[in-house]
C-alpha cells in the first residue's frame, strides 16, 4: 500500500473513531461529531472574516519564525565560531528555551501592541532551538576537510559554503522543523490571550466564550492544518536547497 494511501486510510478510521466517540458521549458542547464541524468549517470558509483571520496568523507567526530562525542561525555560527561570545550569549539563550511561553505572553502584552506579541513570543520560541541546532552542526564540521580547505588557502565564503553549510544543514533542517511548530503553537496561544484583530487565536476565545464546540474544533482543525502545511513547504524548500547545492 502506498504511502498516500495509508494516509488516508489512518485518517478515515480516526474519523470513524471520532464520530463514535461523538455518539457515545451524546452531547456536542462535550464533543461535536465530525459532521457538525465539517458544516462550521464549510460555512466559516465562506466568510471574509475567517480568510482575514487565518491571513492574519499566517503573517504574524512566520513574521516571527523567520525573524527568531534567521536570529538564531547567525548567533549559532558566532558562539560555534568564538568561545568569548558562547561564554557571553549562551546562558540568556539556554534561559529564554526554559522560560514558560506563558510568562513571555503576559511580559509582551505590557510592552507591544497587541498585533506584534504573537509575532515576538513565536520568535523568542524560534530562537534558542534554532541558535543550538546551528551551533552543534557547525562545531560538527570535519576536522581533515577544514585542515584541507586552510591548505589550499580557501577564502571564507568558499569554506563557508563548501564546508560548513553541509556540515551543518542535518541539524539545522532538523532545528528549523521543531521551531516552527513550536512557533506556530505558541504565537496561536499568544493570540488567544491577547486578542488581537484578524486572528485564528482570537476567534479560537470568542468560540469558547459563547460555548461554540463545532466552532472551536472547526477553527482548531483550520490551525492544525496550516501547521502541518507550512511544515510541508519548509521540507520542500529544503530538500530542493540541498539538491540544486550538491555538485
Amino acid at each position: 500500500m502506498k504511502r498516500g494511501a495509508r494516509g488516508l486510510l489512518a485518517g478515515l478510521v480516526w474519523l470513524g473513531l471520532w464520530a463514535l466517540a461523538a455518539v457515545w458521549v451524546g452531547k456536542e458542547l462535550l464533543l461535536p461529531g465530525p459532521g457538525a464541524v465539517g458544516r462550521t468549517l464549510l460555512a466559516l470558509a465562506g466568510t471574509g472574516e475567517f480568510w482575514r483571520a487565518v491571513g492574519g496568523s499566517l503573517w504574524r507567526i512566520t513574521a516571527g519564525f523567520l525573524l527568531g530562525a534567521g536570529l538564531g542561525t547567525v548567533l549559532g555560527a558566532v558562539t560555534a565560531a568564538s568561545r568569548r561570545c558562547d561564554w557571553l550569549l549562551s546562558p540568556a539563550l539556554r534561559a529564554v528555551r526554559t522560560v514558560p511561553v506563558v510568562s513571555f505572553i503576559l511580559l509582551l502584552y505590557f510592552w507591544l501592541p497587541t498585533g506584534r506579541v504573537p509575532t515576538a513570543v513565536a520568535a523568542l520560541m524560534a530562537l534558542p532551538v534554532v541558535w543550538r541546532s546551528a551551533r552543534q552542526g557547525i562545531a560538527a564540521a570535519d576536522p581533515q576537510l577544514l585542515e584541507l580547505g586552510e591548505h589550499y588557502r580557501l577564502g571564507l565564503w568558499k569554506r563557508i559554503r563548501l564546508i560548513y553549510i553541509p556540515a551543518a544543514m542535518p541539524a539545522l533542517a532538523a532545528g528549523w522543523e521543531t521551531a516552527l511548530g513550536l512557533a506556530w503553537k505558541s504565537g496561536i496561544a499568544a493570540e488567544v490571550l491577547c486578542q488581537p484583530k484578524w486572528a485564528a487565536g482570537s476567534q479560537l476565545q470568542i468560540s469558547k466564550a459563547y460555548l461554540d464546540s463545532p466552532g472551536l474544533f472547526a477553527w482548531t482543525v483550520v490551525i492544525v492544518a496550516v501547521s502541518l502545511g507550512l511544515e510541508g513547504l519548509l521540507k520542500w524548500t529544503l530538500r530542493r536547497w540541498r539538491e540544486e547545492g550538491e555538485p
